[in-house]
């Protein structure tokens, strides 16, 4: 579904990404990682055409795409959730939905999406003629993901999407994306919840000041000691020894 080769992007003097390459298979959920600075907005920004990279190849759907606008991306598959939400916060619900469908022209199946994404999110359901700055900050999450699923996406790529959320409102967004997965939806997910993310994801790659320096099946990164050291907050090397 998508490969990344190489991908080198700067900002003047400063290396975001330099030389990453990683993959997503059709139907899986792959998750990039790492602290703030590492380059993984960057390569989603890349990959969704938001930030030209300054080298290396980026194959969706067996085409190379980098360098393409995003409205062409769009129309070929893609679609972002991106950090922040960035819903049309004066304008309804369902409005914001219909903005995620702008480049579609087969009007009874959108009206069935429609339908089918107020099972999917009833709250947006219930909401639907509510303004959109007016919801909490889950219900905004859920309205992204939502705007970016009208355009049926072949790939959705999502950026940060437990940010500022509360610990239960965290898991009811990934209970969501994980939902989406088993409908079909390819999603290259982009987290610092390393644990949540990981929990989820089929494959991870973990990210370190613009390179690749781990990458795995989900459930082996999570017990990786490197990874539970630096975004878990444990030391494998200063447990407590077991009592007598």
């Amino acid at each position: 579904m998508l490969e990344v080769l190489n991908l080198k992007v700067s900002y003047g003097a400063i290396k975001a990404l330099d030389g990453v390459s990683f993959s997503v298979p059709k139907g899986k959920i792959v998750a990039l990682l790492g602290a703030n600075g590492a380059g993984k907005s960057t390569a989603i920004r890349a990959v969704a055409g938001l930030e030209p990279p300054q080298s290396g190849r980026i194959i969706f759907a067996g085409r190379e795409v980098q360098g393409q606008p995003p409205h062409r991306l769009t129309r070929a598959g893609l679609a972002v959730a991106p950090e922040g939400r960035r819903i049309f916060t004066n304008l309804t619900v369902y409005d914001n939905l219909l903005l995620g469908a702008y480049f579609r022209r087969d009007k009874e199946a959108l009206a069935r999406d429609l339908e089918d994404l107020f099972a999917t999110f009833p709250r947006l359901a219930e909401r639907r003629g509510q303004t959109a700055g007016t919801l909490s900050g889950g219900e905004q999450q859920m309205l992204a993901l939502g705007r970016a699923l009208m355009s049926r996406p072949q790939l959705l790529l999502l950026d940060e999407p437990s940010l500022g959320l509360a610990p239960l409102l965290v898991r009811e967004v990934f209970a969501v994306i994980a939902r989406l997965n088993e409908k079909g939806v390819t999603i290259l997910l982009v987290e610092q919840n390393a644990a949540a993310a990981l929990a989820l994801a089929h494959y991870g790659y973990i990210l370190e000041t613009g390179r690749v320096i781990l990458e795995g099946p989900g459930p082996e990164l999570l017990a990786h000691p490197r990874l539970r050291e630096a975004y878990l907050g444990e030391d494998p090397l200063n447990e407590s020894p077991a009592p007598d």
